[in-house]
């Protein structure tokens, strides 16, 4: 029987792949310490350092800020397919159909 996957959450994630970043400790010493796998640890790290340049882009907007345009997006669009099936449902019965 295969043991079940475990999940690690995007903190921890962050913490040990900074710890790594930082170069006070091997990434062996890392992953026995957080008792992870050392190939876990680079792949953090290496998902940070590929990420850091996003952090400074000029003009980026965080998550949040393009979540609630992408909201404002679609209640924008349900209220626009609301107004057409309204629509459609009133010629259909003048129509009698």
């Amino acid at each position: 029987m295969k043991a079940k996957r475990k999940r690690h959450q995007a903190s921890f994630k962050a913490q040990v792949g900074l710890e790594a970043l930082t170069g006070e400790k091997t990434v062996a010493e890392i992953a026995r310490e957080y008792q992870i796998h050392p190939v876990q640890v680079s792949q953090w790290k290496r998902a940070i350092i590929d990420r850091l340049p996003e952090l400074f882009e000029t003009g980026s907007r965080s998550p949040v800020e393009t979540a609630e345009r992408e909201v404002a997006r679609l209640e924008q669009k349900i209220g626009q397919l609301t107004m057409e099936l309204d629509w459609l449902k009133k010629k259909s019965s003048q129509l009698g159909l």
